[in-house]
């Protein structure tokens, strides 16, 4: 599933460690196809399946689907599935460089905040810092997601499957505390709107809520760009 690449470069204080770390596809494109199907196309399910029960079925039908999505919202959510992000990293080729990767040893270092950007119409490139894919040393990651997206039927399973919280404050906090790192993208949903064909822009400057968690926490800051992404 993965291939490291570590450089050791020398300075005058200590040793750092450089490492690209890469997805593979040594699994089936069957695999990739159905993680990505899920991932990416739970979404667009959900809003055909309700546009065509409103438009297209007879009341008693919608209503029986309205009912069943309803009874999704309500279903446990088991969040220890790896699928999606082990395949869906491999699919899309992504390399993670990291500058200095003794830096996040969990034994010597609280956990961190990961910021990552740009936003795009989705961050795809967020499963290279998953725990479930394996690339980061660190054992417990948290991606915060808008909380909309919890109370979608189905799409809450999926998303919490590929290790998504709603973000909020109260979250936020709760994790941090609870000895997990955080992965958020502090753009946020209004990011995509600012999008440029040919630029990369992250919109950052009346976002800071994030950073006096981290002060008010103890917790360290790692920013994170993805190129290509958007």
């Amino acid at each position: 599933m993965e291939e490291r690449k570590e450089q050791r470069v020398s300075s005058s204080s200590e040793e750092e460690t450089v490492a690209a770390l890469r997805g593979r596809r040594e699994d089936s494109i069957i695999h990739a196809i159905e993680a990505l199907t899920l991932w990416l196309g739970a979404i667009h399910f959900i809003f055909a399946l309700v546009l065509t029960a409103f438009l297209f079925l007879s009341v008693p039908v919608a209503l029986t689907i309205f009912g069943l999505l309803l009874v999704f919202t309500v279903i446990p959510v088991n969040d220890k599935s790896r699928y999606i992000c082990e395949n869906g990293c491999s699919y899309f080729r992504v390399t993670l460089h990291v500058e200095d990767i003794n830096a996040f040893d969990p034994n010597h270092m609280p956990m961190v905040i990961f910021g990552y950007e740009p936003h795009s119409i989705l961050p795809t490139g967020f499963v290279a810092l998953a725990d479930f894919t394996g690339f980061m040393p660190l054992p417990r990651i948290k991606f915060l997601a808008i909380s909309a997206v919890f109370y979608t039927p189905f799409l809450q399973h999926v998303w919490t499957w590929l290790g998504f919280t709603p973000a909020t404050k109260k979250f936020f906090t709760s994790l941090l505390g609870s000895g997990h790192s955080c992965i958020i993208v502090p753009g946020g949903v209004q990011e995509p709107c600012l999008m440029e064909h040919g630029c990369e822009i992250a919109f950052l400057k009346s976002r800071k809520g994030f950073v006096h968690i981290a002060m008010e926490m103890g917790r360290s800051l790692v920013p994170v760009f993805c190129f290509g992404q958007a």
